[in-house]
C-alpha cells in the first residue's frame, strides 16, 4: 500500500496526527508553461543561463522520489511513463499521479494570452493509456502506469463557462469510473474578473466546491481537494463542513521561504491535511532541503521562522548562495497568510 492510502485512511477514520499530513510535489508544469516549468538550472552562486532540459528535470524528480519524504509525485502522463520506464518508482511508497486535464487557464506559455479568457475545459491524457497502457483494456487488466490523477476546474461566476466546466467534469468522472481511475480535485480561484466581492470570494469558492460535489455519489468523489489558501476563516469553514472531504492546499507562486513554511503551518492549523507545492519546491535554491524542512514544519518539529533559519543554515553548509538574505526571506509577503 502506498503511504498516501495509509494516511488518507487514518485521516478519514478520525485518527489523524501531524505525521499524517500529506505532502505532494507538483511537477506537472509541462502541461502549462512547458519548457520554462522545469526551472532555471542554477549554479551554486545563483547564476543561470538556461532552464533544465527534460532529461535533467526527470533526474530531479528521481532525486525527490529517492529522498522518500513526499507522499505523491504529480507529473504529466508522458513524464510518468518515462519515470516508470527508468525504474524510478520501483519499490517506492510514493504514489505517482498525473495531471488528468489541462484547462486553458494553465496555458501560460511565453507570449500566450489564453489566461485572459475564462477557463475552458480540455483534456490531453488518455485514462486507459495511463492506467493499463491500452486504449481498450480487457476487464481486470493490471495497472501499468497509475490510477490517480489531478482534475482541475475553475469557477468564474460565468453561467455559460461554469456550466460547460461542470459538464466536462461529469464526462471525466464517467471516464474515470470506466477505467477504475481515482482523482483529486483542484479548484482554482477565478482566472478572470468574476464580479464577486473580494471579501466574499473565498466563500463563493467554498460554495461552488460543495455544490459541485453535492450530486456526486461516494464512488465518484475526489480522494481529496486542492485549493488556494484564501485565509484561515474560509479554510476552517470548508474543512469543518464535511469531515468526509479531505482538504488540501496548493502552493501558488514561489514567494519567500517564510511564505512556504507559513502556508504549511497555517493550512494544517485550520484544517488542511494535504499540501501540493510546485514552484515553492522547484524554484527553491535547494529543493531537497526545502522538502526536508517542509516536513519538519508539518510534523510540528519546527516553527516556520525556525525552519527558515535552518534552511539558510543548510544552504550555507552546502555552499549555495540564497536568493534572498535571511531577513528578507523571513518576511511574510503573501496577503492571505497575513490574516493567520
Amino acid at each position: 500500500m502506498f503511504r498516501l492510502d495509509q494516511k488518507l485512511e487514518r485521516i478519514r477514520s478520525g485518527n489523524y496526527s501531524r505525521s499524517d499530513f500529506i505532502l505532494a510535489d507538483a511537477k506537472d508544469g509541462d502541461m502549462g508553461p512547458s519548457i520554462t516549468s522545469c526551472g532555471p538550472k542554477r549554479e551554486k552562486d545563483g547564476s543561470w543561463t538556461r532552464h533544465y532540459t527534460r532529461a535533467e528535470f526527470l533526474e530531479n524528480i528521481r532525486a525527490v522520489v529517492e529522498q522518500d519524504i513526499v507522499d505523491v509525485m504529480l507529473t504529466s502522463a508522458s513524464n510518468m511513463e518515462t519515470l516508470i520506464d527508468m525504474g524510478v518508482y520501483r519499490g517506492s511508497a510514493i504514489k505517482p499521479a498525473i495531471r488528468a486535464n489541462d484547462t486553458t487557464d494553465v496555458w501560460v506559455g511565453r507570449g500566450a494570452s489564453y489566461v485572459k479568457h475564462p477557463s475552458r475545459a480540455f483534456r490531453t491524457a488518455s485514462l486507459p493509456r495511463v492506467t493499463t497502457g491500452s486504449i481498450d483494456p480487457a476487464p481486470g487488466a493490471p495497472i501499468t502506469g497509475t490510477d490517480l490523477g489531478l482534475y482541475s476546474i475553475t469557477f468564474n461566476n460565468d453561467l455559460e463557462h461554469d456550466m460547460a466546466a461542470l459538464e466536462a467534469f461529469t464526462d471525466f468522472r464517467d471516464d474515470a469510473a470506466r477505467n477504475n481511475f481515482k482523482y483529486f480535485l483542484e479548484v482554482f480561484n477565478p482566472n478572470v474578473a468574476s464580479g464577486v466581492d473580494p471579501e466574499i470570494l473565498p466563500h463563493y469558492i467554498n460554495d461552488c466546491i460543495m455544490r459541485c460535489l453535492a450530486g456526486i455519489m461516494k464512488a465518484d468523489r475526489p480522494r481529496f481537494l486542492k485549493i488556494a489558501y484564501n485565509g484561515p476563516k474560509a479554510l476552517e469553514e470548508l474543512a469543518s463542513y464535511d469531515s468526509s472531504i479531505v482538504v488540501g492546499i496548493l502552493g501558488g507562486g514561489a514567494g519567500t521561504t517564510r511564505d512556504c513554511f507559513e502556508l504549511l503551518s497555517q493550512a494544517e492549523r485550520y484544517g488542511a491535511r494535504v499540501a501540493l507545492f510546485g514552484r515553492k519546491i522547484n524554484l527553491a535554491e535547494d529543493p531537497l532541503a526545502m522538502i526536508t524542512f517542509m516536513r519538519a514544519v508539518t510534523d510540528g518539529a519546527l516553527q516556520p521562522i525556525e525552519a527558515v533559519k535552518a534552511y539558510h543554515g543548510s544552504l550555507q553548509k552546502s555552499g549555495i548562495t540564497p536568493l534572498r538574505d535571511l531577513a528578507t526571506d523571513s518576511e511574510i509577503t503573501e496577503k492571505p497568510l497575513k490574516a493567520g
